[in-house]
């Protein structure tokens, strides 16, 4: 809440509005005084790796009132306030709605008791609302992600990996709830992201008899190798027959039914603590600017709306349809209608819920579709956190598809070598939290070793081949295509899936594994930028990774609060650098006591970054001092984030998926052979989708000397990161959000 709180500060500055802080939500809005109080540019510094809400919040009575309405109009209007940013949950939101419904006749009464005059009434004539959506749960149909979810998730993550330890060695059963009273996201989410055994959530109530099935399925996972279990509950878990389903329940159900050592954990509130993660600010920041455009753009005309995002596209969407909507699931709950309720809920919902029963169910062998195909999996290029996951749900997904799963270690160098191994169900188990890749990865490429490639594609009859990398695993898939004129062997489907921390595949806006690398940058920003908390003044230069692309440099320093982030794509000179260092100066002259400058690691062969340290530190003689720190392979490194984890799982079930259509469609005379373009594929997000795209056809979008992508939709976030720190540039106004419905996904009709 706070990245967005300091969003909405510092965007409402620069365009030159008033901007007030209401501290204790609609409770300082009903006392007025000093709880309304005007912002100014520093009171929002230092805010954004502070969890919580800095303003305060509070659940109020009176403002549900009419008297207490009144009141709060009153205190707005003697300050001229007539444009809200709330940042709540539906409640909240709702609250605002009203109160802007009723505003007309609230000032009409302020008139008539004397409390205002027709002038005040005349200027103040309309209030203007804009919403963003604060709560953890991610309980708010019409957007992918609310401001919290994220953080929760890592909260619940640390925990489970930790517990994963521990139960472990001791063999242990833990039962698990975490918060969603009336939402299981959290639940599935997490669940999705550590691999859990069970998971129970209110909008999937188990069918009769899953107690049995439970205890089946965790004593087959027992005998399979594997030494624990975990059972994540949502605190709104309910049966059937809408009874509650408790922790205690299944505990008592597990030792009852197996005898196996159980132990209970209930997370509670840790789960809303804690510092934000890295995906939260910049969310919560894009966010922020975005209500602020929405507000000069509103009209008495326009619906109150709410910011969201849509895959990763900013959006406005009118704020009665999504908490109609909201409502809505609640109402299919209570009538038993849990289908309705999770379409309605949301295609990202929808999807996590269908990866999930995809991966966790291992069917008996006979139940099993044969499909006599081979299917291999490899990585490519450098570790990204997240690339285990990936290789699990392909296994899995493979599996359930009936096919035969092949893995190759240490990518296309073992694959020429004959490293390839069939990879079973139970040989997976406990991969999705482990940084790194278990198979082994390396930057080969495939195009002077194409004829032993192609021989051990014939020895263990590949049909397929899923490559999950970085730029090297594009230019692999790339070769391979390529040489398929002269290889019949190399005529089979092929996807490749982007996992990479630099994010600079062609063709997706992100990749496996630059999330948890942001985090790894965000943290250790934090910690430099606290570690200077007693001495005065002093600015920090720190360099990240990623090649030539910009986007860890630009999207770390949005979450970390940079001052200035230096970038291979937006090329700068000795002007820009005498600029920043003058801009710097004047700021350390107001209490801000800190500076925090980035650079990306090839962003300019000669000003390096002992250059700018060196620079900085003379020109900062007498203002501040410099440090200067080299981030480097922590940030790839680490357990993978639950982005990533949830990230890799669900696209590489979605590959596969493809792999089986594909094969389906080229097996002819007992054989498969796909030579077209849309046979060799890169499965990307793009904007709000999912998307294959036969990599043929991304050459002409490659810049191949720099390894990056032509364009780049994060250079778009780049003026809001100078907005926030100060600086006069034009904003481009055309990605901003317009004005959309709320989709409702109608069921599919069954042929």
């Amino acid at each position: 809440m706070n990245a967005a709180v300091r969003a909405v500060v510092r965007m409402g500055i620069y365009v030159g509005a008033k901007v007030y802080f209401v501290h204790e939500g609609y409770q300082g809005m009903v006392d007025g005084g000093d709880n309304i109080e005007e912002a100014s540019w520093e009171s929002v510094s230092s805010m954004l790796q502070v969890g919580g809400t800095v303003i305060g919040s509070a659940r109020c009575k009176e403002f549900r009132s009419h008297e207490g309405r009144l009141k709060a109009a009153h205190h707005l209007v003697q300050r001229d306030i007539t444009n809200l940013c709330v940042i709540g949950g539906d409640g909240s939101l709702t609250g605002a709605n009203l109160f802007r419904e009723e505003w007309s006749g609230l000032l009409e009464e302020l008139v008539q008791q004397g409390l205002i005059d027709e002038e005040a009434a005349q200027n103040n004539s309309e209030l203007h609302i804009v919403g963003m959506v604060g709560s953890i749960d991610n309980d708010f149909c019409g957007t992918d992600m609310t401001i919290g979810t994220d953080s929760a998730l890592h909260r619940i993550i640390e925990v489970v990996d930790a517990i994963m330890t521990t139960a472990q060695s001791h063999q242990r059963t833990f039962v698990l709830e975490v918060m969603g009273r009336h939402c299981g996201y959290l639940a599935l989410v997490s669940a999705l992201a550590c691999g859990a055994d069970w998971v129970l959530i209110p909008e999937m109530p188990p069918e009769d008899g899953w107690e049995e099935q439970m205890c089946q399925k965790l004593s087959e996972n027992r005998a399979d190798k594997k030494r624990l279990n975990i059972i994540i509950v949502a605190e709104g878990a309910i049966d059937s027959h809408n009874k509650p389903i408790t922790t205690d329940h299944i505990k008592e159900l597990v030792v009852s039914c197996l005898g196996f050592d159980t132990r209970v954990t209930i997370l509670g509130h840790v789960q809303r603590g804690g510092t934000p993660s890295a995906f939260d600010r910049i969310l919560a920041s894009r966010m922020g600017v975005e209500a602020v455009l929405a507000l000069l753009e509103a009209s008495a005309s326009t619906p109150a709306c709410v910011v969201s995002l849509c895959g990763n596209q900013a959006v406005r969407l009118p704020l009665m349809e999504c908490v109609q909507m909201t409502q809505d699931v609640q109402k299919a709950m209570d009538e038993k209608n849990f289908e309705e309720a999770v379409r309605l809920r949301g295609r990202s919902f929808e999807n996590n819920l269908n990866t999930y029963k995809l991966l966790s169910y291992r069917k008996a062998d006979s139940e099993l579709p044969n499909s006599s195909f081979n299917v291999a999996v490899l990585n490519v290029g450098a570790p990204a956190a997240g690339m285990n996951a990936a290789v699990r749900s392909a296994v899995r997904v493979g599996i359930t598809e009936g096919h035969k799963m092949f893995a190759v270690n240490d990518g296309f160098e073992g694959f020429y070598k004959g490293q390839i191994k069939e990879i079973k169900w139970g040989d997976v188990g406990g991969w999705t939290g482990q940084g790194g890749s278990i198979l082994g990865t390396k930057r080969t490429l495939p195009a002077k070793h194409l004829d032993k490639i192609a021989e051990q594609i014939r020895i263990h009859n590949i049909n397929a081949l899923l490559v999950i990398g970085g730029f090297e695993a594009f230019l692999g898939v790339m070769e391979l295509s390529a040489a398929r004129e002269k290889y019949n062997e190399f005529c089979v489907p092929m996807v490749m899936v982007p996992a990479t921390v630099s994010n600079n595949i062609p063709g997706s806006d992100l990749s496996i594994g630059a999330d948890t690398a942001l985090n790894a940058i965000t943290d250790t920003c934090d910690r430099i930028k606290q570690s200077a908390s007693g001495t005065k003044r002093r600015v920090f230069i720190i360099e990240t990774m990623g090649g030539y692309c910009g986007y860890l440099a630009s999207v770390g320093g949005l979450a970390a609060g940079a001052d200035a982030v230096y970038i291979y794509e937006e090329p700068f000179d000795i002007r820009d650098l005498q600029s920043n260092v003058e801009h710097l100066t004047e700021k350390m002259k107001t209490g801000i006591q800190r500076g925090l400058v980035l650079r990306n690691e090839n962003s300019n062969e000669n000003f390096t970054t002992d250059f700018i340290y060196q620079l900085y530190s003379e020109e900062g003689k007498g203002v501040f001092d410099c440090r200067k720190n080299v981030l480097g392979h922590m940030q790839q490194g680490g357990a993978p984030s639950p982005f990533d984890r949830n990230f890799g799982t669900k696209i590489a079930a979605k590959a596969i998926q493809w792999i089986s259509r594909k094969l389906k469609e080229s097996y002819k005379e007992g054989k498969v052979f796909a030579n077209t373009e849309d046979t060799a594929c890169l499965l990307g997000m793009r904007r709000r989708a999912m998307v294959f795209q036969p990599v043929v056809q991304l050459k002409d979008q490659t810049d191949f000397v720099h390894r990056i992508p032509k364009e780049q939709w994060w250079l778009k976030l780049r003026p809001l990161m100078k907005i926030l720190a100060k600086y006069k540039t034009s904003y481009d106004v055309s990605d901003s959000g317009q004005l959309e419905h709320v989709t409702r996904v109608r069921p599919k009709k069954v042929d």
